[in-house]
């Protein structure tokens, strides 16, 4: 990350006061990507890891305070055995290599999902990295990782029903606050903006609850071509709406 920029390189066609706190990504496209240019579809995710870093540096740079990333669904178990392999791969050296950059640039970062299936070796690597920069102030980076939102819901429904089995809370003291702190994302805000790149117009199982208020943005670019200037146009598109939650 580039320590040199900082938040005057926000475009001035931006309002400071109007950029969302958090932003989600689905990153949607490597394969495709790899493909319309004839090579393995493992390029396309080695190329989708450079633009998740440099969207990290950028919201750094612009001043948004959390960034969230689809990076493996629960349902991508099913793709090739080859593909998911080096992905898992992919992702335990990425955290290695990265780790000394997150900590010089102040990241926070948090893996949530099912994390109990993942390789074991991936597990200490992801337990590492989120106790090494627990205490770090600067920008909150997610990783969903083995993640779905009914699964989430499931497991949070399936935790708060052993709390009333055991008489430790009522049926009628259970609201949303109390709901929120039994999902993956308990203490994560929710997200202001979900952009998905592909063109695909679904939200393909993410942050189901979490996304109630957020506005979407679709791109029809796949992911590792997603730059700052395409970052620009979600985030100005953003600008352009006017957020009711419900209200006149």
């Amino acid at each position: 990350m580039n320590q040199g920029t900082c938040l005057q390189d926000l475009p001035v066609d931006l309002k400071p006061e109007r950029l969302p706190h958090h932003v989600a990504v689905i990153m949607d496209g490597n394969g495709r990507w790899a493909k319309d240019r004839g090579l393995p579809r493992i390029m396309g995710h080695r190329r989708g890891v450079e633009a998740l870093k440099d969207l990290l540096r950028c919201c750094r740079d612009w001043g948004i305070e959390a960034l969230t990333a689809y990076a493996f669904s629960s349902e991508n178990w099913g793709r090739p055995l080859e593909e998911v392999n080096f992905l898992m791969t992919l992702f335990e050296r990425v955290l290695r290599q990265e780790l000394q950059e997150m900590m010089a640039e102040d990241v926070q970062i948090r893996f949530v999902g099912n994390l109990s299936s993942l390789p074991l070796s991936l597990q200490a690597e992801i337990k590492h990295s989120m106790e090494t920069t627990r205490q770090n102030q600067g920008i909150k980076f997610t990783v969903a990782t083995n993640y779905g939102g009914r699964q989430e819901i499931i497991q949070a429904c399936q935790a708060i029903a052993t709390q009333v089995q055991k008489g430790l809370l009522k049926p009628e003291e259970i609201n949303e606050e109390i709901f929120e702190q039994y999902l993956y994302t308990a203490g994560i805000s929710h997200p202001d903006l979900l952009i998905r790149t592909s063109g695909e117009m679904r939200i393909s199982n993410f942050l189901l609850w979490q996304i109630a208020y957020s506005e979407i943005y679709v791109t029809e670019t796949f992911w590792p071509d997603f730059n700052r200037p395409e970052f620009h146009r979600a985030l100005y598109a953003y600008q352009q709406r006017e957020r009711r939650f419900g209200k006149i």
